[in-house]
């Protein structure tokens, strides 16, 4: 195992190991290093890590030191020598009428080489072209032709399916693609659709292509004879990421066409046998049983909220209040807002002895419409007379009787 770093120039293109060389570097930090082209300033992708020794090619050129404020105002001093330089030369393109696109200008990082990307159909002499530059600049000049892809990958963009190009994200290098990828892939044949930005078919097409190849091995072809657990068919259409197919069952009468998933169905090897021969049984197709959901209980026991549970403690006192005396409650209130504690009165409840039953009286039951009958009296016995309540009448202010009923004041005979 060896202890390496991860660096990207430029934010893009492909990403190289370098030789820490005791220096602890983070994700994200700039860093300066030694290459074949001189001192460069790189991006740090990944720290400090173990590879294995298979993977890095030795000798590592190791990292110099973390970018330094210096060595970042020199970065901005390039850049900015850049975009002037990219101006210069496409005015010259157009004074030497070459045929030619240009696409990129880099300044290396020590200011002693400016390098030229551009695109053509063919070759293209550019010598004097070059003697310009460098009359101009001062400085070491090269131009280098690149194709289509390289282009897209160093401009960026987005792509038909609405992302970021794949080159300029996250592929190091480019690898062909043919139409058959897009065949197995059971996509258009059209190469509008199946191309990317920079005319090319898309890369997409090559590293996916080994997960459609073992998604085919597993779903059969379109137009194949089948047994499924309906009966025997034919398949009219496959999908391959959703591993099922639809199957254009045999039988009298109108066409059935059902789906199925790649559990339901079996190709029949040699395809359809001929009249007369029985049909193979190729199915052996074994149902899942269904989970049944676990029935609710009848009933539980409420649980209280959170919410609940934090009112239940604060509404105690007051259930234990609730026998206690209106004035009592008047009292405690008003010590407390006095600031003094209020004394627990606890209220003990006596029980009263109970009182002996009375026997039911029949009562006459009177029916609808029929008038009231007054209660009659029953008589007094022989030689005693009628009892009258003394008690005054307090119904009304003074104690003084009423004489339209015929009461007598109290105390006279």
């Amino acid at each position: 195992m060896t202890e390496v770093v991860t660096i990207k120039f430029r934010g893009r293109g492909k990403a190289y190991y370098f030789d820490p060389a005791g220096i602890t570097a983070a994700a994200g930090e700039q860093l300066v290093v030694e290459t074949s082209k001189g001192m460069e300033l790189g991006s740090c992708v990944e720290g400090n890590h173990m590879v294995e020794d298979s993977d890095t090619v030795q000798p590592l050129r190791p990292v110099v030191r973390k970018a330094t404020a210096d060595d970042l105002r020199v970065a901005e001093i390039n850049r900015s020598r850049e975009a002037e330089a990219f101006e210069i030369c496409k005015d010259m393109i157009k004074k030497h009428q070459l045929e030619m696109k240009l696409v990129d200008v880099e300044c290396s990082f020590e200011g002693n080489k400016i390098l030229f990307f551009f695109t053509a159909d063919g070759r293209v002499d550019f010598r004097e072209l070059v003697k310009d530059l460098a009359g101009v600049f001062r400085t070491r000049i090269e131009l280098r032709q690149i194709g289509v892809r390289d282009e897209a990958k160093m401009l960026g963009g987005l792509g038909i399916c609405g992302r970021p190009f794949c080159c300029n994200q996250f592929l190091e290098d480019f690898q062909p693609v043919s139409t058959k990828m897009a065949k197995t892939q059971s996509m258009s044949l059209n190469p509008v659709k199946i191309s990317g930005t920079c005319g090319r078919l898309m890369c997409c097409l090559r590293y996916e292509q080994e997960a459609y190849e073992d998604l085919v091995k597993h779903v059969p072809k379109n137009g194949a004879f089948v047994q499924t657990v309906d009966g025997y068919g034919s398949v009219t259409l496959v999908n391959l990421l959703r591993q099922n197919v639809k199957v254009k069952l045999d039988g009298p009468g109108d066409a059935v066409v059902r789906t199925y998933t790649v559990d339901e169905i079996a190709e029949v090897p040699g395809g359809r046998p001929p009249e007369g021969e029985p049909l193979p049984q190729v199915l052996h197709y074994v149902p899942k049983p269904k989970e049944e959901p676990e029935p609710e209980p009848r009933w539980s026991m409420p649980q209280m909220l959170p919410e609940e549970e934090e009112r239940a403690p604060a509404a105690a006192p007051e259930a234990a209040g609730e026998g206690q005396s209106k004035s009592s409650r008047r009292r405690r209130h008003k010590k407390k807002s006095q600031g003094g504690d209020a004394p627990v009165v606890r209220v003990e409840k006596v029980e009263k002895p109970d009182r002996p039953e009375k026997a039911d009286k029949p009562h006459a039951v009177r029916g609808k419409g029929q008038p009231s009958q007054p209660r009659q009296k029953s008589p007094a016995a022989p030689g005693q007379e009628e009892k009258r309540s003394h008690r005054p009448n307090h119904r009304r202010r003074g104690g003084k009787p009423r004489q339209d009923r015929g009461e007598k004041p109290s105390g006279t005979p």
